[in-house]
């Protein structure tokens, strides 16, 4: 089954403010909620499926076009094809960051850096790269750093938040005694202050 077949299997209900999945073909299994798309493995493939709702439809170009733009990297999944509310990029098996300090796996310095890394190859190429967060950021099962969700690299404004997370980092995560174990409500909790213009 084509890709844009999968993506037109996947129905939606809205309710409230976020769409409820009613039905989807079953070679796909869900792997993440964010706040536009569902995204999906597909089944016997090592693809990702993300499938935007219907009032985000937009950003499935938006992005796509962004990954385009992106050099050939190991910071980035590869896009595989796009259409009018989809996109299919590599399935990545790891962990965010955010996984990593739920669990209390040891971030490393190595990778920080190869996130800022990532991020200047964007820079270089006339990106603008928005909205780093900890749920953005993947440590693949083989080490290796990726970068997900690029819909906003084309954003003019300046985006502080991976600058005062790097800082948050260096000031205190490498401590000896900072916990590295940190619950996710806690953690959800900081984002959500975050949100709202709050800095620490």
């Amino acid at each position: 089954m084509k890709y844009q077949e999968l993506a037109e299997s996947v129905i939606m209900e809205k309710k409230g403010k976020t769409p409820q999945l009613k039905s989807y073909n079953s070679t796909l299994q869900l792997i993440g909620t964010g706040r536009s798309a569902f995204v999906f493995k597909v089944k016997n493939e090592q693809v990702a499926l993300k499938v935007f709702f219907p009032d985000k439809a937009h950003i499935a170009e938006e992005e796509a076009a962004i990954y385009r733009k992106l050099p050939p990297s190991s910071y980035y999944p590869a896009l595989h094809e796009a259409g009018k509310n989809y996109i299919v990029i590599d399935y990545l098996d790891g962990h965010t960051l955010f996984q990593h300090l739920e669990n209390g796996i040891y971030i490393q310095e190595e990778k920080i850096h190869a996130i800022n890394e990532a991020l200047e190859m964007a820079r270089k190429v006339g990106l603008n790269p928005s909205d780093i967060h900890l749920k953005n950021i993947i440590i693949t099962s083989n080490g290796e750093v990726k970068l997900i969700d690029v819909a906003r690299f084309r954003q003019t404004k300046n985006d502080r938040q991976w600058d005062d997370l790097q800082k948050a980092y260096f000031k205190g995560y490498v401590k000896s005694y900072f916990p590295k174990r940190i619950p996710r409500a806690l953690l959800n909790c900081i984002a959500a202050v975050y949100k709202t213009g709050l800095r620490f």
